[in-house]
């Protein structure tokens, strides 16, 4: 086409591999679409590996940095919010969680891989509504945009020693983030108020006695654990989770 336009240069001019008579399109360094979140990537877009409905799945959320702080009255409310309305998600369950500054961690179990995503996927659209609307009234001006950042993060846990560590890790990640010595009141807590650890019947000082849950306090809608490592096998990874433990750098360390 272009000899046939007389168009000056094009005769025997070498192609670039991977691209089409037009020069554009095909595979090549810097083709396709642009990133626009600052900052690192988090999570690659790759395709996930193979769920296996046996393992719970440990997923970090986390937020932009114009969402703002997440532990506040008012975006918890937003998450306990699409919590519940997620409640029931065919396939997907949402065993514990905590909310911490800028990222919210979740223990879920899911019946395959399609599930899992389908419902992380779901969590944060409902989620992301309803922080968008808690901003605006906190700020005064509406928001809208984005709220979560790149992929969602998922580590399959496949031991009880894992299982163990992954309840300790969400549960009392408040603690890893020193959010226990914020205020004088959070400093009396025994268990973090942004997380589901007032349900958990596992740890080590309460001997299975349940928390009362204070006046007002209203907990978030979690799912009862069906796989075997988070219904009890956790219990062969070590000792209970105490309500001090300080967790470490990630869940999983063996």
């Amino acid at each position: 086409m272009a000899k046939q336009l007389g168009l000056p240069g094009t005769e025997g001019a070498p192609r670039r591999a991977g691209s089409n008579a037009t020069g554009h399109g095909g595979k090549r360094p810097g083709a396709g679409r642009k990133r626009t979140l600052p900052g690192r990537v988090r999570g690659k877009h790759r395709a996930r590996p193979f769920h296996d409905r046996r393992r719970p799945v440990h997923v970090v959320l986390r937020v932009t940095q114009q969402v703002g702080r997440l532990r506040r009255s008012k975006t918890y409310a937003a998450i306990r919010a699409a919590m519940i309305a997620t409640v029931g998600t065919p396939g997907f369950r949402v065993v514990h969680l905590s909310i911490q500054r800028h990222h919210v961690h979740l223990l879920c179990e899911a019946d395959d891989r399609r599930r899992l995503a389908n419902g992380v996927r779901a969590l944060c659209v409902s989620a992301a509504k309803r922080l968008n609307r808690a901003v605006a009234i906190a700020g005064g001006t509406p928001r809208t945009g984005r709220v979560f950042t790149d992929r969602y993060h998922a580590t399959a846990i496949a031991t009880p020693r894992q299982a163990r560590h992954a309840l300790a890790y969400v549960l009392n990640n408040w603690r890893r983030h020193r959010e226990d010595h914020a205020a004088l009141g959070q400093r009396r807590a025994l268990v973090d108020r942004y997380s589901s650890g007032i349900a958990f019947g596992g740890w080590a000082e309460r001997d299975g006695v349940p928390f009362a849950w204070p006046r007002g306090f209203e907990p978030m809608p979690i799912a009862a654990p069906t796989t075997w490592l988070l219904k009890g096998g956790w219990k062969r990874g070590g000792a209970p989770p105490s309500l001090w433990e300080r967790p470490g750098p990630g869940p999983l360390a063996e």
